[in-house]
């Protein structure tokens, strides 16, 4: 029975994927507690802090398969906390009180939290592929596109022409910088907790430091500089950058169900049969992907700002902050691995519509154009003459529905400088896409 859309068996692969919910999963989560005690056991027993009896035997017992996890739910339940659970178990299966010896020195979030952290990396690993795809995907478009004309928008009116492979570069652009910014976070992010009741490791009084650097050289991970229990901006700054990928993918989820609208027409997601069609409207064509982009990404947001109240811990070992993460992180990427799925389809498949791209730069009769137009007379009757003159022009278009150009060519004041064959060079919208090929040449470069 599942109540989260991430886990229902209907949403689920809308949502999110399968290999994110696997990472976040109880059998994951668990298989990782056990990997840090065998890991913790191996290095204890090569320093001789525990007997080397007792590091085998425990290490041979270390195997997700052998964790009852019905009674781990009930054991979970009556203590607060599933690592006692683990311990327990792992105990239980060892000969001669040997499993006495496990979890020597450690504390419940300790182990949590460099279990969090192996989850992290391994969920860090998923987005950077699907990002790295994205990234293919927007910088082909941005190549095939690179000088198609399409009409630029400001508070969604019709401004100036750019390209949409320039769209389509600005997009990757910030693509680019979250791939970076994945790569700087792994450095403070990646790192172990090995610490003791109140992070002071008190509880071994020979080895702690060495019991704390062999077990995460053991898991891989970086050693922390200090404990952590309740220093938690490593965790928030994961939610931060998931957010700001979601922020990134919410952009181009907006923009293509604007350019998908029926007066617009520019662009479409890919069509499948049946998808995005209406109970009752036959002709509809709906933007299904990024609707979903749209409401995963609002959610992942919400839950990078739960991350950062979780910052705020008390003392040593906090009372309820540390929780949060429990709940918000897990469906933080859980959203994010669906956002990007999302996306990444959307990108592979689009259809993009150049004609009807030029068709609506032209739906103004030369208006779009007026920028151009007004730089273009500048040099004869000067800029700010220009304007207002073009300004005055416009209206009259708008208000007698005539061609901007042939208000142009009529007026006296501007047929003493240019003709007509010079005005329609100012009006081709392919003659005013100032540096937008060059702009996507120069994203591109940066996908080495």
């Amino acid at each position: 029975m599942a109540a989260s859309i991430i886990d229902s068996s209907i949403f689920q692969g809308i949502f999110t994927t399968d290999a994110m919910r696997h990472v976040w999963s109880d059998e994951n989560r668990t298989a990782k507690y056990v990997e840090i005690e065998r890991a913790l056991a191996i290095v204890q027993g090569r320093l001789g802090i525990i007997p080397k009896e007792a590091a085998e035997e425990i290490v041979s017992h270390c195997r997700i398969e052998e964790i009852d996890m019905a009674r781990l739910r009930q054991q979970t339940e009556r203590i607060g906390y599933p690592i006692l659970g683990v311990v327990t178990q792992i105990n239980q299966l060892c000969r001669d009180k040997l499993g006495e010896f496990v979890h020597w020195g450690a504390t419940t979030q300790d182990i949590t939290d460099t279990a969090t952290v192996l989850q992290i990396r391994e969920a860090l690993a998923l987005v950077d592929g699907e990002l790295e795809a994205i990234a293919r995907a927007m910088a082909r478009l941005a190549k095939e596109h690179r000088l198609t004309p399409v009409i630029g928008r400001s508070n969604l009116q019709q401004a100036i022409p750019v390209t949409f492979g320039y769209k389509m570069a600005g997009l990757l652009s910030a693509i680019l910088r979250h791939r970076e910014r994945l790569a700087q976070l792994k450095e403070r992010v990646l790192v172990g907790e090995f610490a003791g009741a109140a992070g002071t490791l008190a509880s071994l009084q020979t080895g702690a430091m060495e019991t704390q650097a062999g077990l995460c050289a053991e898991l891989g991970l970086q050693q922390p500089t200090i404990a952590w229990h309740t220093i938690r901006d490593n965790i928030a700054e994961t939610g931060a950058l998931l957010g700001l990928i979601g922020g990134t993918l919410g952009k181009l989820s907006m923009d293509v169900k604007l350019m998908m609208q029926t007066e617009v027409a520019e662009v479409f997601e890919p069509y499948h049969h049946g998808r995005g069609s209406s109970s009752t409207m036959p002709q509809k064509r709906n933007p299904i992907a990024s609707c979903y982009i749209h409401a995963a990404i609002s959610v992942v947001r919400q839950h990078a700002a739960a991350l950062m109240d979780a910052m705020v811990a008390d003392h040593e070992r906090s009372t309820g902050p540390w929780e949060i993460e429990w709940i918000v992180l897990p469906e933080a990427f859980c959203l994010i691995a669906g956002a990007l799925k999302q996306s990444r389809a959307v990108l592979e498949g689009l259809e993009v519509d150049a004609g009807a791209m030029m068709r609506n730069i032209e739906m103004t009769g030369g208006l779009v154009m007026s920028e151009a137009v007004m730089m273009g007379l500048g040099p004869y009757i000067g800029r700010e003459y220009a304007h207002d003159l073009v300004y005055d022009l416009c209206r009259e278009s708008l208000a007698k529905r005539t061609p901007l150009i042939d208000l142009l060519e009529a007026h006296p004041e501007i047929r003493r400088h240019v003709g007509r064959a010079e005005l329609e060079r100012m009006l081709d919208p392919a003659n005013y896409l100032g540096q937008s090929g060059v702009m996507v040449d120069r994203v591109l470069e940066r996908m080495g």
